[in-house]
């Protein structure tokens, strides 16, 4: 490793307290479920369990199913392999999979539940968008969330938030053609589904912003290069402006496991963003590099 990686207490404080949030929005939903469906507590517990295993051992699968991305092999991909083997051992990190996603989009996410089930990809855009050392370091830049393990808490808290919004979308119109005297049941299940996706986005806007600091620290301190990483984001993002909006669009439910989120300009993505604004992290990077020169 080309600098000294040093453990981010604060983005190992907010996963913890995150993950302390996630159990009580399982609680609550939990309830609701229950309250929903009287009498049926241990199919609800059996329901939740198997929804939380299927998110521990799937996640990945899930990710790249969302996205459209492949795994590719060293045949097909064996510069990106190579690429990706190099920035590993300077991580100490294991070799994670490697995908590679279709979309015009120029841009690359990690996901997994640890370091050894990692999968990191890329859409077949950045590699003709960026050169050899702005593709290292946005590679680098994943390997570090690999490394944080953040992953698999953005996953979750991400799955709870959708959840939340899908009961939420529905509760009033079970409610209008609920036939039973539920005395405004429904209602109820509303609020408390909007007050659970409020907490869980909310959790996920806390932790993404947060955490991309600390992946773009660890992509500088892995290349020893943190220019490379502000040149990429430039081209990144001066490229993204140059997409349609509905290409954006397909790929917006997955923005916070983004480099750079694909924001259409036409949803509350722009408001909610789950990455600090450009400029904050090119100024984070520019630091970063003084420190690393020893100036």
């Amino acid at each position: 490793m080309i600098g000294k990686w040093k453990r981010d207490w604060g983005l190992t404080g907010r996963v913890f307290m995150t993950w302390i949030f996630i159990l009580g929005l399982y609680v609550v939903f939990i309830n609701i479920l229950y309250f929903i469906f009287p009498g049926y507590l241990y199919m609800i517990l059996g329901f939740v369990f198997i929804m939380a295993f299927a998110q521990y051992f799937f996640s990945d699968k899930l990710v790249l199913m969302t996205t459209h991305a492949r795994i590719v092999s060293e045949d097909e991909e064996p510069e990106l392999h190579r690429t990706i083997e190099k920035l590993c051992q300077e991580a100490d990190l294991p070799k994670p999979r490697i995908a590679v996603m279709p979309s015009p989009v120029p841009n690359a996410f990690a996901t997994g539940r640890s370091p050894k089930k990692a999968v990191v990809a890329v859409t077949d855009s950045i590699m003709r968008t960026l050169d050899r050392e702005e593709l290292e370091a946005v590679l680098a830049h994943e390997l570090s969330h690999v490394k944080n393990r953040d992953i698999l808490t953005m996953t979750v808290a991400g799955f709870l938030a959708t959840l939340a919004s899908i009961i939420m979308q529905n509760a009033i119109f079970m409610n209008l053609f609920d036939g039973r005297n539920n005395n405004g049941a429904w209602i109820v299940i509303w609020i408390v589904s909007i007050f659970v996706w409020i907490v869980a986005t909310l959790l996920m806007l806390l932790l993404s912003r947060y955490r991309e600091f600390a992946a773009d620290r660890g992509s500088a301190v892995i290349t020893g290069n943190p220019q490379a990483l502000i040149s990429a984001l430039k081209k990144i993002s001066g490229r993204m402006d140059m997409v349609p909006a509905k290409k954006k669009q397909e790929i917006e439910g997955s923005n916070a496991f983004f480099i750079i989120p694909a924001i259409s300009g036409n949803s509350l993505t722009e408001i909610l963003a789950t990455h600090p604004p450009l400029g904050k992290r090119i100024a984070a990077l520019e630091k970063i590099e003084q420190e690393l020169r020893g100036y």
